[in-house]
């Protein structure tokens, strides 16, 4: 049997090493080199796709490949949640996450995938706010003043959301459920039905975003009382938080994020996660959020991981001491 030498042994050790990381090294530097896909589960034209576009365009010009928006609706985002899920675990498929990612797995009993096990954190993006408004004719002026009108008349009182189980009447219930008071529910399936029972005094308060009621409160249409957020929005500086509303405790609003499929490479997850976090500091997309009174969120894979799994058994919680049912 042929012997070698300690330093050949060595040295050849070495080689093999360097052989069988090279390619590893190789696949890490030239990421990514093709166009990366993009799954909004929305369609196009919503208050979500200008965010994906804006993100897109953003990666697009960092790193010189394609980002390609691929809008995928349907089924309270659970086609292209799905679609993310069964897509190469290769770094190549990125999911535009909303808060229904966080909610879906309390609401729908048989989803096809599973959140917590199916999809890997990347990064969040923002925190969307909610604006609590109600109409011009209500007598209260601010929070304190609503919740003593609200508490005078249990179970009179109503509120208006966009339908079972979305952020607006799931910001609704844990009002309700901290301040330990009753309201009628009225779900709408399109805002401008609901924004106009609202401004007529048909109900009695909504969360709403605030870029879809600006106007009306500027033009006096509606009441804003406080609004989600640890400091105030530039957009509505003049509204008080629900901390400084005298709710501390009171936290809610939108979530959106990235995630890949649970699998994907290490450094395409890090490497992603650290351009969202340069992208969010690019004047075009510190502006849009702005406008739209987001609050831009920079955070590491972990992070978002971890939010992900703390939300989505909160939202549980909610949703299980409202009695909310789920579907099928």
């Amino acid at each position: 049997m042929l012997k070698l030498p300690g330093a050949c042994l060595r040295a050849l050790s070495l080689a093999l090493l360097v052989a069988a990381a090279t390619p590893t090294s190789a696949q890490e530097q030239s990421y990514p080199n093709k166009p990366i896909r993009f799954v909004v589960p929305y369609p196009p034209g919503g208050s979500t796709d200008p965010m994906a576009r804006l993100a897109g365009a953003k990666l697009a010009e960092r790193w010189g490949v394609s980002v390609v928006v691929d809008n995928r609706p349907g089924g309270n985002t659970i086609i292209g949640t799905d679609a993310v899920a069964k897509a190469p675990k290769d770094g190549y498929t990125i999911l535009l996450a909303s808060s229904a990612l966080l909610t879906t797995p309390s609401l729908i009993r048989h989803l096809p995938y599973n959140v917590l096990k199916d999809f890997t954190g990347v990064a969040t993006i923002a925190i969307s706010r909610f604006v609590l408004v109600v109409p011009p004719t209500n007598p209260a002026n601010n929070l304190q003043e609503f919740i003593a009108h609200l508490k005078a008349r249990p179970g009179k009182l109503s509120y208006a959301t966009s339908g079972i189980g979305t952020n607006t009447h799931l910001s609704a219930v844990q009002f309700n459920q901290m301040l330990g008071t009753t309201m009628n529910h009225i779900p709408y399936k399109g805002s401008g039905t609901l924004q106009a029972d609202l401004m007529a005094g048909r109900v009695d308060l909504s969360f709403q975003v605030p870029i879809s009621v600006i106007s009306h409160i500027r033009a006096g249409k509606l009441k804003p009382l406080a609004i989600s957020g640890d400091t105030r929005a530039a957009a509505l500086a003049e509204v008080p938080t629900f901390a400084e509303a005298g709710m501390p405790a009171y936290k809610t609003g939108g979530w959106f994020g990235i995630v890949m499929p649970t699998g994907a490479p290490r450094h395409a997850i890090d490497k992603m996660s650290k351009e969202m976090a340069s992208v969010l500091t690019a004047p075009e997309v510190k502006e849009y959020l702005v406008k739209q009174a987001s609050e831009p969120l920079i955070s590491t894979p972990e992070q978002t991981t971890e939010r992900i799994k703390s939300d989505v058994a909160r939202y549980a919680q909610i949703i299980k001491a409202a009695g909310i049912k789920t579907e099928q």
